[in-house]
């Protein structure tokens, strides 16, 4: 199969060149502009006036599969994710069985390929059922095929465990990616705790239950020297932290989701369960601090936290017993394009190297992230010019617990390919 993508803007090593793609079996063959538009091929793809970019990068999805796909499926999940762009996920092991033996773990991998129809990395959890201080075989977990750890969805509530955990992973150089969070400094808040919690009437809780716990994990990283990853970075006091701790030369990266970039808690128009997430939407000076911390390189990269939840665990007008989480996958790039990008305040090459290029780089994945000869043909065509509007009725997901449907947006996806096939196609066409 042969396949000519001719005309775009293509990102390619960091920068936007107008050029075609040639892809054949599955690989790139060659970028180059005016490319050999004579030769026989089996598909020509006009990609004028379109965004040609290496698929997009999510170190950080929830796919509910096993134990919970009543929320989500893999087969949902992934196809979500080829919606928005994206051709690699990592997905998060709070899934039933966790997955913590290197048997699990296998079965899961085999999964993900069998079913996803984008390419799918597997986190292990960090500890025995992702509770307590039982550790993981963390070479066991690496040979059967995890690419990093984590607790996702758990803060790790004992330093010793940590400590423990973060040498494990170093030893066999993957990454401990870590949901930070001081359980006994929530409070049974559903919210930051602050003026709008108040004017809600609603319990909130401090952000210092996130940056108590980042303060300490930075200084046994430190220690330990392992390639400690934060997840979902959302208080100023964090991104200063992240900052002095890189001055330090501590191995440190992290994320940040675009709920966060985009909403503050002053945004959350009444008790409505669409705005409830953990970590929980903060204060307009934390957004303000996450989104310089994206621009001066404190934050690495953007990852989606996408955690699809039934309507019934979502009740629109009760964020007390509500399930924490929105989706992210197939809204991304699409509204942070329109607000940040058409706005000024961050270019399309920043957008594009924090949502595809940095995760692939630092969490190893070596055949994401760019657009080469002899990379697989990963590719996301993107629509920067025609305003649309984001429905329920065009998700993938299973889940529509998102806040931003109704929005008009740029941005948004005309073909997904993974490995030179079809993902995702506006048109129509089948998935492969």
């Amino acid at each position: 199969m042969k396949m000519l993508i001719k005309d775009g803007q293509c990102f390619v090593n960091g920068r936007l060149v107008e050029t075609d793609v040639l892809v054949q079996d599955g690989k790139i063959q060659s970028l180059e502009k005016g490319l050999i538009a004579e030769e026989k091929v089996d598909q020509v793809i006009d990609a004028h006036d379109k965004l040609v970019a290496p698929g997009l990068v999510d170190v950080h999805v929830h796919f509910r599969d096993p134990g919970f796909i009543y929320k989500e499926t893999v087969e949902t999940g992934s196809k979500a994710a080829a919606h928005g762009g994206f051709t690699t996920v990592g997905a998060m092991p709070n899934v039933d069985p966790v997955p913590d033996t290197p048997d699990k773990i296998r079965q899961m991998v085999e999964h993900n390929q069998k079913t996803g129809v984008v390419h799918i990395a597997q986190y292990s959890s960090v500890t025995v059922n992702r509770q307590g201080d039982h550790l993981v075989d963390f070479q066991a977990m690496k040979d059967a095929g995890a690419f990093a750890f984590s607790n996702d969805g758990s803060g790790i509530q004992t330093a010793g465990t940590m400590y423990q955990a973060m040498a494990g992973a170093a030893k066999v150089d993957l990454p401990l990616a870590a949901h930070v969070e001081d359980n006994s400094l929530l409070f049974g808040g559903v919210m930051t705790a602050g003026k709008r919690a108040d004017e809600l009437g609603l319990p909130g809780a401090p952000s210092v239950s996130e940056s108590a716990q980042i303060a300490r994990d930075l200084v046994l990283a430190k220690a330990t020297g392992v390639h400690y990853h934060i997840c979902h970075v959302s208080t100023k006091e964090s991104v200063e932290l992240v900052r002095l701790a890189k001055k330090e030369g501590v191995n440190v990266t992290c994320e940040v989701t675009p709920h966060h970039l985009l909403l503050a808690d002053r945004d959350i128009p009444a008790n409505n369960s669409y705005f409830k997430m953990n970590p929980p939407l903060r204060h307009e000076e934390d957004r303000q601090a996450v989104i310089e911390g994206l621009l001066d390189g404190t934050i690495d990269m953007i990852a989606t936290d996408h955690a699809p939840h039934s309507e019934e665990e979502k009740p629109q007008d009760d964020m007390r017993s509500a399930a924490n989480g929105i989706t992210g996958s197939e809204t991304a790039f699409a509204m942070l394009y329109t607000k940040f990008v058409r706005s000024g305040i961050f270019s399309l090459s920043q957008l594009l190297n924090w949502m595809s290029t940095v995760p692939a780089e630092q969490f190893g994945l070596k055949n994401a992230g760019h657009l080469e000869p002899g990379q697989p043909a990963d590719i996301a065509i993107f629509d920067l010019n025609t305003e649309r509007q984001i429905t329920e009725e065009g998700y993938r997901s299973k889940g529509v617990n998102n806040p931003f449907t109704g929005q008009q947006v740029y941005g948004t996806t005309d073909l997904t390919l993974v490995d030179g096939k079809v993902a995702y196609s506006r048109n129509g066409e089948e998935f492969a």
